[in-house]
């Protein structure tokens, strides 16, 4: 585990790209998508994948390029992929923003596109019911007055299991730290979330306390339950959006009629997340769920390609 600190902008400085916010490949090749380094959208990404082959485009594989909001964005914007899946807004507002990509004042030629789970999704600060039920805590400002309730490390400050380094929670969760007024009593514990998660469950389930971080929709869902076992202290609605390279986009009308129309309902996506983490799984898996989301809707799917292709 690391603890981390850092201000928003110098999270992104590292991925400074220098670019031309009207840059066009010379020559078409296949259209690249990459996936988040967050396993709940790796469906999600397979899916979208498969619609844009089967209009016809050659695509490459998402899992073979796992990234990092703060990696991706400015290999977006410099078009080395075309798109992804992943985008969840407003959380991903500061990727939007060539100062932070670029680390220059220029408009970015990325977009968000279509609304494949509107107002459906959330994400945010969460602790223990039993903690919270006993100390009264209902919001940030409750953990930090109780801060030693939540210190494994004996320094004084809660200790929040926080988000991956270059995610977009990561660099919030550090501002928040930073300008907020319980920022001082709290400190975000980053590294892999997936096995810092496992641990804030470990301790719900036992009993102890727990702050974490949490979003749904992810396999989170089935065993830290809101209002059962743990309280939310801090919630965002958010939308998950897919996100493309603007001048691709305008170089392929179809798939941006695509993109427009896509919906995946957030009961999927729970449903496949639980899956996922109920044992072993491989991108062949991933796979095979995407194809078997794409033939149980299979109308939905052909009224999107019927219109793409016209809008093609």
């Amino acid at each position: 585990m690391i603890k981390r600190s850092s201000k928003l902008i110098a999270a992104i400085a590292a991925s400074v790209l220098v670019l031309s916010a009207c840059a066009v490949q010379e020559e078409e090749g296949p259209v690249a998508i990459a996936r988040a380094n967050w396993s709940s959208g790796y469906m999600q990404a397979a899916i979208y994948a498969q619609l844009i082959a089967e209009l016809g485009h050659e695509v490459t594989d998402p899992a073979g390029a796992e990234l990092s909001p703060n990696s991706f964005y400015p290999a977006l914007a410099a078009g080395q992929y075309d798109l992804w899946a992943n985008g969840w807004f407003p959380l991903h507002d500061v990727y939007l923003e060539g100062e932070n990509v670029t680390g220059q004042s220029v408009e970015l030629p990325i977009e968000p596109v279509g609304w494949q789970v509107l107002d459906g999704a959330a994400e945010g600060l969460a602790v223990d019911k039993a903690t919270a039920d006993r100390l009264g805590i209902s919001s940030m400002d409750g953990v930090a007055a109780n801060a030693g309730v939540f210190d494994d490390d004996g320094d004084g400050k809660a200790d929040l299991i926080g988000c991956n380094g270059g995610w977009g929670c990561w660099l919030r969760i550090d501002a928040q730290i930073a300008n907020e007024s319980w920022g001082s009593g709290v400190e975000q514990i980053s590294g892999n979330y997936e096995g810092l998660v496992r641990g804030a469950v470990d301790k719900v389930n036992a009993g102890q306390p727990a702050l974490f971080y949490a979003w749904t929709p992810n396999w989170t869902d089935a065993v830290l339950v809101p209002g059962e076992n743990t309280v939310w202290v801090e919630l965002n609605v958010s939308d998950i959006r897919a996100v493309a390279n603007t001048n691709f986009l305008d170089r392929n009308p179809d798939i941006r009629s695509l993109l427009e129309s896509v919906v995946i309902p957030i009961g999927d996506i729970k449903a496949q997340n639980a899956k996922m983490a109920a044992g072993e799984y491989t991108d062949a898996d991933i796979e095979a769920d995407a194809e078997a989301w794409i033939a149980a809707n299979r109308d939905k799917v052909d009224s999107w390609l019927s219109t793409a292709r016209a809008a093609g």
